[in-house]
């Protein structure tokens, strides 16, 4: 079980952490090869060479058990023991060599150093294949363990591959190829069909379509229009573009997220920590019990027999090897970690899938979470019968022309020409919107108190409006006015029907937008319990009054840039919208990467999955072994029923881990 001791004993972490950039370098190498060799015949090789130790065991053991059941004449004495000892040392020298250095370090009491006791005692007591089948299984099961593992890592070696290699800069009047590291801030980027987007920027181009499947687990192409943010790792898929990089290679989402998730497996959950704490406690223990096995009976049993007694004591050992725990436990939580990843969601540690289990009380923020956070106009209404719809909106729009607020932007994307109408003398009046000239005519752009405050009457009509209301004055006669608002995510009430299917027994949407438009959200949504026109602190005061409940676990769920107090107080903090933002990344627990709300019930599911499987592990584990225990002190059980309480429940436990990287979640 060496692979896993050195992935998951925390002592070790440092000295055999998965090194990214090692990574990255060795995949960049690979890129680079260009000799007209296919390179797959010397990777099925190696593989071919890693298994080769247990082939050549388990053929010996078999032409040995054979010679044995035929009574072959020459097989007796000395060559017998010979036969079996080759066969042993294949599989059985490198776990004793393990065993050995563990010793030098200070760990005696190691799942190493049981099995080297236990085989090696079988021999002494004349019992060859059952040591030689004992180490076989051993090892077969550690190279079970390899290949799961391996599965486990996929989502982060699919991340590793979507690093880019290189970047076309634009330097000296042409395009140059170099390393994305040596790319700085500002500089210009060529990006040609089928390649990789090698830093964050933002496009120049008129518009692009990527494919964004590695970041964010949907095969659903992307289109990015001019201005909007680029992510490295995205594919490009349509026509050559440019953009302009915003950050440093190192700073990239794609290379933060790479970090964030080999983090993560060195943040361990609860259970994990436990069942590690006590195999260091229940592994000398087991020692000692076998040596009691040994010699105890000595004093109470009349026909005792040195041999018999060892034998059962060896199967005691081999039964009592914590490797099913040790092993599957880990890796259960990894497989929920690469499982998440596959889906676009990024735990921040084993912990948290645990914590998603306890959720009772979901709130989130609105603007960017449960809405696009883009203002949209939704209604245009003209007051005056002597202006068209269209006249009235080149008023506004001259006036906007000047402003670079949200609401303004989304005026200007209405369709009209306008380019006739021009705004002069344009002034803010704060906290009310604008005053102007437009061709000559004063045009007043605002809400009501500017209206008021200039002796204009406003329509009744207008005081039962919910969402935010521009208005529009000409020479000081309202002329109408403009709704905008903020458009609900396409999967929205999808999320808040799925909250609760899982269980949620609580929702609730705080937002900083104004108390009619978040209720009018909220109700149109179905929470159940909404309040708006909260500053970030009055948010935080009101997760905290929630938390302070018996019994209540709280998930935040927020952008990731004003709700980053909450995100980082509240039991699970999900920040959505991750990959752009850098608040997120540091303070969320769990990253939706999708800036999906949908996700979140999935989130819980997966974590819920992993929980399950972790505990159905543990069962299986403790169960198998203390029937067998008890059969094996008592001489009923043999060496091979020990070989499957210990190997053969390992193996078990590993094929119910990677059920998780098989298993769908129906979003």
């Amino acid at each position: 079980m060496e692979l896993l001791k050195g992935q998951y004993n925390s002592r070790t972490m440092k000295k055999k952490k998965l090194n990214l950039r090692d990574l990255n370098k060795t995949s960049s190498d690979n890129h680079k090869r260009n000799d007209g060799y296919n390179h797959s015949g010397l990777e099925s090789i190696v593989n071919f060479n890693t298994y080769l130790p247990a082939i050549f065991s388990f053929v010996m053991l078999i032409i040995g058990i054979a010679m044995d059941y035929f009574d072959v004449a020459f097989f007796k004495d000395w060559i017998r023991i010979v036969w079996y000892a080759i066969a042993y040392l294949p599989v059985g020298f490198p776990v004793i060599k393990e065993g050995w250095e563990s010793i030098k370090k200070g760990d005696f009491f190691t799942e190493f150093l049981l099995m080297s006791i236990a085989t090696i005692g079988a021999f002494a007591i004349g019992e060859y294949p059952e040591g030689v089948a004992v180490m076989l299984f051993y090892a077969v099961g550690e190279l079970f363990q390899s290949a799961a593992v391996k599965k486990a890592k996929g989502s982060i070696k699919a991340l590793l591959d979507v690093r880019p290699n290189e970047a076309l800069v634009y330097r000296n009047n042409n395009y140059v190829s170099v390393n994305p590291e040596t790319v700085a801030i500002g500089e210009k980027v060529q990006v040609r069909v089928g390649e990789k987007i090698p830093l964050d920027g933002i496009l120049l181009s008129e518009k692009g379509s990527f494919n964004t499947a590695a970041l964010t687990g949907e095969s659903k192409p992307d289109t990015i229009a001019k201005g909007e943010k680029v992510f490295a790792g995205s594919i490009n898929l349509d026509g050559v573009i440019e953009i302009e990089t915003t950050k440093e290679f190192k700073d990239s989402s794609i290379a933060r997220i790479l970090d964030m998730v080999q983090n993560a497996t060195a943040r361990k959950s609860k259970t994990e920590l436990f069942i590690r704490k006590f195999a260091r406690i229940y592994t000398p223990i087991v020692v000692f019990l076998a040596i009691g096995l040994t010699f105890i009976p000595y004093f109470f049993v009349d026909d005792y027999v040195f041999s018999e007694w060892l034998y059962r004591a060896l199967i005691f050992l081999v039964i009592s090897c914590p490797c099913a725990l040790v092993i599957s436990i880990p890796l259960g939580y990894f497989g929920g970690l690469g499982a998440a990843s596959k889906n676009g969601i990024l735990f921040k540690g084993a912990s948290f899938l645990d914590e998603m289990t306890k959720v009772t009380t979901v709130v989130m923020d609105k603007t960017g979470t449960v809405t696009k956070g883009v203002f949209k106009i939704k209604n245009v209404v003209v007051n005056n019968g002597s202006l068209s719809e269209a006249e009235m909106m080149k008023y506004l729009m001259a006036m906007e022309e000047q402003s670079t607020h949200p609401i303004a932007k989304a005026i200007m994307e209405y369709k009209v020409d306008g380019e006739d109408f021009q705004a002069t003398e344009v002034t803010e009046v704060a906290g009310k919107g604008l005053k102007g000239t437009v061709n000559g005519t004063t045009v007043l752009v605002g809400n009501k108190a500017l209206m008021t405050s200039n002796n204009i009457t406003v329509p009744t009509e207008t005081d039962d409006i919910v969402e935010s209301i521009v208005m529009v004055s000409i020479e000081n006669t309202f002329a109408g006015y403009v709704t905008i608002a903020d458009e609900l995510k396409e999967d929205a009430h999808e999320a808040i029907q799925q909250i609760r299917e899982s269980g949620i027994s609580k929702i609730i949407m705080l937002s900083g937008d104004k108390d009619s438009i978040t209720q009018q959200v909220a109700k149109e949504m179905g929470v159940d319990w909404a309040k708006g026109g909260l500053l970030p602190e009055d948010k935080l005061k009101e997760v905290e009054k929630l938390m302070s409940e018996t019994d209540n676990k709280v998930a935040f769920i927020g952008d990731g840039i004003n709700d980053a107090p909450v995100l980082a107080v509240s039991d699970v903090g999900i920040a959505m919208g991750g990959l752009g933002s850098d608040v997120a990344i540091e303070t969320a627990d769990v990253i939706i990467q999708t800036d999906q709300p949908s996700k979140i019930a999935k989130a819980i599911k997966i974590g819920r999955s992993t929980r399950r499987i972790v505990w159905q592990n543990i069962g299986l584990a403790f169960g198998v072994k203390a029937v067998v225990l008890v059969l094996g002190a008592g001489g009923l059980a043999t060496m091979w029923e020990a070989v499957f309480a210990d190997v053969g429940v390992a193996l078990l436990a590993i094929l119910n881990a990677v059920r998780l990287q098989r298993m769908q979640w129906a979003s």
